[in-house]
Parts: structure tokens; C-alpha cells; sequence
């Protein structure tokens, strides 16, 4: 996909369009009413462009009017709880950052991309014959027991039965989503005060592109719309108009994110958003510094068609034109003490810079600081990390994360501009705040309480009630009791490949398994492999390293996390996995004698050394006393010695 911005306008009409923006990128508008339009960029692409949506309103469906300031007349309670849940992957890795969400009774598990330009939720079905092979196992509506789907009506589109709901997506890449629309409990994770909630949520019957190819099984949207999880949410009245994203820094991923309001940190740095400039989140800029020094640009520029706007599915950051111009120039005239290099691929003229070092936190020391002046005078400050990628063929060489954005208007800000940085979306009042912070550490930062809350068992199933289901806990299963030593990790994973399919390379992926948890291969073994059904169950068991004896439990705890939330990354020729089951050997238990045996023989042969020699010594000392004694001068008086009588 071409890194400009593509054009959007905002169109109302009760038919189907396409608009051609380029040779390669396409518009489709979405079959659902309710729906905005989304360009969806590759996710896990080398480069990724914004994918901004296209409201379409038809006469004929009550569900398509939007008020942005619905919410604003709204006499809410001062407190409301909040869902605190952890991000995981990474923004340049994956090209995406996904959330664990859970759906149903009991609830079933999904990795969803947290979007802030999609306006819906959706996972696959189990129904699903086209969608791709996901890391999770797709949803099955028939074991939860608080499944319902949506009954056609005048507020959605229906399908041929004019009995259920459906909804459809198409993206500028030509992937798309269609499914049903349905309603089911969605929890929240065990960090979550806020209790499972009944939403609505597309369960897909269809996928192409990108969407089919992706390891997430999703996408939770967090933009504004009716089927939008937080206008759900804030409808209910059981969050607050706001919700917060923090992305991790260069080369550590992850993060946090928060469904509801959080007490703003003292210093966070606020900028207007107007809902009705744009439907997408957008921020008031007005002036961009280099190393303290204005941009010499008319502020007007910053305005063109959609604004500045903030999207947390776009990677890098993509500037009008003059911007970009200026900002480079600007760029240039700081680092005349590195080598200008070509970037790390050859379809794109990246501009890439040697010599800076490969230690992050001295990256300051060469590059400028980046400022972003508000229309209010506060100003977003950005480190070098929040402008620059790691060049992946030259160690120690960085490359601008901002790129022109064609000759569109449109400022458009990614993740790479907010990475350790909480990005606070408070709808309520009209505003998205900044705040610099380690996002790996955020609840200690914040002074919240990582701890989760006492949660009641989960309903029985034969129990016909509808109580929600808590999700199951996110860290305490991977908690291993003491201080364990231990001897083998066995783990029991059912991939989504047949078995004749996957027999020739078990070798490779045992291989690609011990790569991406940083363990020799040898460490990984292969105990058991059979087929089940067009699946394949196997057992691994994996060993400490050859100089030790056995993995320690911090060791161990982290390698049953990768697992277990699935950030063992496998090529798509593997197809994805579930992780059945783990279990732990602990080193057995040794005797007294076991424990202490070497030192006991060690202190016998010393013992005996020690009493040889000094034996030995003895003897030498006794054998020269007697040649002594042996030995008489020859004037030496004699004693005489009397006759003795024969």
C-alpha cells in the first residue's frame, strides 16, 4: 500500500460507491448503515498508512445519526469503575497492538487489535468456512449460554431472512469482514473494577486480505459509533466518556491500556478535540519546534481536511507536504556528525543516519528534541524515539518514523509519536491528553494497585442463569509456588494444521519455537505428535541449558507466558495454536547425602592428604634421628662395658 494519505470525503447517499484514489488503493463502502468506512492498513507490514473511515447515512436506518455532544448532556455520577487491561505485541513489529478480551459464558478468549478508527468489535465464528488461521480458536457461539444474536429490525441492516442483524467492513487493501451482528457478556480481565457487560459484537462468517491473514484474531473498536465498545460502555452509564492508551518504547513493546476515565496525572499535557471537526480523534496543533526552534510554517497548515488526527492503527507519523519539508531541513541541520545512509529497504527512500549508537537512552545526546505546540500553548515534547525506527540491516543506525503524506492536507499521527507516552481520550470533555511515562510501568506510575480484584467462581454451566462469568485470571495461573528448581516444562499445543502437513517440518518448527523464546535448540524437544482430527496435537518438553542444572522460576514463568498468551509467533505456514495444557517437573527433591556428597568426599580426600603427608613427614624425621644416632666419632669415648663370666 502507498504511504500517502488517502483522499476522503464525507459522501450521504442510499446506494453503493467506489472511489479510485489510486492504481493500487480502493474505496468500498460498508453494507452495514451504522458503519464508517475503514481503509485498514497491513497490519505487521514493513509500512503501514492511515486507514481513516467514510460515514455513509442512509434514510432509512434511526441508528445513523451521530451527536457528538450526546454525551456532554449527560449528568453522570462523578465515579465510575474503569477496565484496566494490558497491550501486548509490538507497534513496528506486528503493525498493530492487540488486548485480551473475553466473549460469553464461560468465556472464551481473543487477541483483538485495539483500533481507535474502527467503530465495531468483532471475532471470528465458529460458523466461519473463509476466515484465516488465527492465534486463538474462533468463537463458538453454541457453548455459551448468554449468546444471543441481534434480531433484525429498522436500526441495522438484515440479512436475505430478514431475521438477524448483519454488518460489513471493506478496507482500501481489499480485505474485508462480514458476519452477524449478535449480543453476548464481554469480560475484561482480572486488573478489570469493572464487572462483564452484555454488547454488541460482530461474530464474522467471512475474511479476505489482511484480515485473513493476520495472527489477531480481530479488532476491538474504539472509535466513535453506536457499535463502538466504549459509546456501548458509556451507554449503559457504567464507564466514563473516556478511555487511555499507552504504548511501550523502541525495542520493548507491550503496554496498557484503560476502558473508562483515570484521574488525569498533574502535569499531562491536554489538547482539544472536536468531535465535529472530524469523525476521528483529532488534536489542535498549531506549531512544531526542532531543537527549540519554530517551524517556519503558517499554522493554518496543520487544518488542511481532516485536521491533525491521532490514530492508534497507524504505525509511523505522515506530515502535509511543507511540514514535512520543513521538518527535515530541520532534522538535517542537527546531525552533521552522522553519516546520512540508505534505508533498510529499497522501495522506500527512508532517511537513515549511522553512528548514533544502539543504547536508546543516549539517543538524546545526538538527536533533537521534537516539540508540538497546541493552540491552548501546551506543548508535547518527543525523544528521539517518538521520530525514529531502528534501520534493521545497520546496527546502530536510526531512520525519520515521518514521512510525507503524499499531497494530502491531512496531518496524521501514529503510534510511533505516542510510544511511552499515555494518551488519554476523555470524550466528556472534548480533549486528548499526553503524558510522558515509562507505559511498561504505568500502574506503579499511576499509584494503582496492580492487584487483581477478589472475584466470585464462576457460574456452573447446567445452571440456566445468566449471572456474567468473570474472565479468568491474567497472571496468576503463570505464578509458580517457591522458589522452584526445575528439571523440564511440558507443554501440549494443538495447532491448525493437518497432520500429514505439518509431519515434515516439525524439525523447523521446533526450531522456530526455540528462536523465539531464546533457547538453544536442544532445549526444545519433541515428546509426543499425533493427529486430531484436521488438527495436530503436540507435546514439547523443554530442558535447562546445557551448563545448568535447571530453569529457574523466573525463567520458567516467562517461557508459560509467551505460551499462554500466545506471543509465540509462528509463520503462517503453522497455522495458529492453542495452548492446551503445561505442567512443570521440578528437580527432585535430593537427600542430605546428595546434597552434601561431594563436599563430604572432598573433605575425606584432603583428610587424607593431609594425613599422609604429615605420616610421611613423621617417617622422614624418625629415619634421620636414627642415622644420627647411628653415627660415632672416632675419639669418641666408649663406654666400657663389664665381661660377663662364661
Amino acid at each position: 500500500m502507498a504511504r500517502s494519505l488517502i483522499h476522503l470525503i464525507t459522501l450521504t447517499f442510499t446506494f453503493t460507491i467506489l472511489i479510485q484514489s489510486s492504481p493500487s488503493t480502493s474505496l468500498v463502502a460498508s453494507a452495514d448503515p451504522t458503519a464508517p468506512l475503514l481503509l485498514r492498513p497491513p497490519h505487521g507490514g514493513s509500512r503501514t498508512s492511515m486507514l481513516l473511515p467514510l460515514f455513509l447515512s442512509q434514510p432509512n436506518s434511526s441508528s445513523t445519526s451521530f451527536n457528538p455532544h450526546r454525551h456532554l448532556q449527560r449528568s453522570d455520577p462523578p465515579t465510575h469503575p474503569n477496565a484496566r487491561m494490558g497491550l501486548h505485541d509490538d507497534l513496528l513489529r506486528n503493525g498493530y497492538y492487540t488486548t485480551r478480551l473475553w466473549i460469553g459464558t464461560p468465556p472464551q478468549m481473543f487477541a483483538l487489535i485495539v483500533d481507535t478508527g474502527s467503530t465495531i468489535t468483532y471475532v471470528p465464528c465458529s460458523t466461519c468456512e473463509q476466515c484465516g488461521r488465527h492465534q486463538d480458536p474462533k468463537f463458538q457461539p453454541e457453548l455459551s449460554t448468554t449468546y444471543q444474536p441481534k434480531k433484525c429490525s429498522i436500526d441495522c441492516n438484515c440479512d436475505s431472512d430478514k431475521v438477524q442483524c448483519v454488518y460489513e467492513r471493506q478496507y482500501a487493501e481489499m480485505s474485508s469482514s462480514s458476519g452477524v451482528l449478535a449480543e453476548d457478556i464481554l469480560s475484561f480481565g482480572s486488573l478489570s473494577d469493572l464487572k462483564p457487560q452484555r454488547a454488541i459484537f460482530g461474530c464474522e462468517n467471512q475474511e479476505t486480505g489482511d484480515l485473513y491473514s493476520q495472527r489477531a484474531d480481530g479488532i476491538m473498536g474504539l472509535g466513535r459509533g453506536v457499535y463502538s465498545i466504549v459509546d456501548q460502555l458509556v451507554d449503559k452509564g457504567v464507564i466514563s466518556d473516556s478511555f487511555s492508551l499507552c504504548y511501550g518504547g523502541m525495542d520493548i513493546g507491550g503496554g496498557a491500556m484503560v476502558l473508562g476515565g483515570i484521574s488525569p496525572p498533574i502535569d499531562m499535557v491536554f489538547s482539544h478535540s472536536d468531535p465535529v471537526r472530524s469523525p476521528y480523534y483529532n488534536i489542535d496543533l498549531k506549531e512544531m519546534r526542532v531543537a527549540g526552534k519554530a517551524l517556519s510554517l503558517n499554522p493554518i497548515v496543520f487544518d488542511g481536511k481532516h485536521g491533525t488526527v491521532l490514530d492508534s492503527g497507524t504505525t509511523y507519523a505522515y506530515l502535509p507536504e511543507p511540514v514535512f519539508v520543513a521538518f527535515k531541513d530541520a532534522i538535517m541541520k542537527q546531525l552533521h556528525a552522522l553519516e546520512k545512509i540508505r534505508g533498510p529497504d529499497p522501495n522506500f527512500n527512508d532517511i537513515c543516519f549511522s553512528g548514533a549508537g544502539s543504547d536508546v537512552s543516549e539517543l538524546s545526546d545526538t538527536f533533537p528534541v521534537v516539540d508540538m505546540v497546541f493552540s491552548n500553548g501546551q506543548k508535547l515534547s518527543l525523544s528521539p524515539e517518538n521520530y525514529l525506527f531502528r534501520h534493521s540491516r545497520v546496527h546502530g543506525a536510526y531512520c525519520l518514523g515521518i514521512f510525507q503524506n503524499g499531497k494530502d492536507p491531512t496531518t496524521l499521527l501514529g503510534g510511533i509519536v505516542v510510544r511511552n507516552t499515555l494518551v488519554m481520550y476523555d470524550r466528556e470533555h472534548s480533549r486528548i491528553g499526553f503524558w510522558k511515562t515509562n507505559c511498561s510501568e504505568l500502574w506503579e506510575r499511576l499509584h494503582i494497585s496492580s492487584a487483581p480484584p477478589l472475584t466470585p467462581s464462576a457460574p456452573n454451566r447446567e445452571n440456566s442463569s445468566t449471572t456474567p462469568t468473570l474472565a479468568p485470571s491474567q497472571v496468576p495461573h503463570y505464578v509458580l509456588p517457591g522458589d522452584l528448581e526445575i528439571k523440564q516444562i511440558t507443554f501440549d499445543m494443538l495447532l491448525n494444521i493437518s497432520y500429514p502437513d505439518l509431519e515434515p517440518h516439525i524439525t523447523e518448527l521446533a526450531e522456530f519455537i526455540a528462536d523465539d523464546l531464546g533457547l538453544n535448540t536442544s532445549q526444545v524437544r519433541l515428546l509426543n505428535f499425533t493427529p486430531n482430527g484436521n488438527e495436530s496435537l503436540i507435546r514439547w518438553a523443554i530442558f535447562p541449558a546445557g551448563s545448568s542444572d535447571y530453569i529457574s522460576n523466573a525463567t520458567a514463568m516467562g517461557i508459560i507466558a509467551q505460551f499462554a498468551e500466545h506471543r509465540v509467533q509462528l509463520p503462517s505456514t503453522f497455522g495458529s495454536y492453542q495452548l492446551v495444557g503445561w505442567n512443570i517437573e521440578p528437580l527432585a527433591k535430593r537427600t542430605w547425602w546428595q546434597q552434601n556428597h561431594l563436599v563430604l568426599i572432598l573433605a575425606v580426600f584432603v583428610t587424607l592428604i593431609i594425613g599422609l603427608s604429615a605420616s610421611g613427614m613423621w617417617l622422614i624425621w624418625r629415619r634421620r634421628q636414627q642415622t644420627l644416632n647411628a653415627y660415632k666419632p672416632v675419639n669418641a669415648a666408649v663406654p666400657e662395658q663389664e665381661l660377663q663370666p662364661i
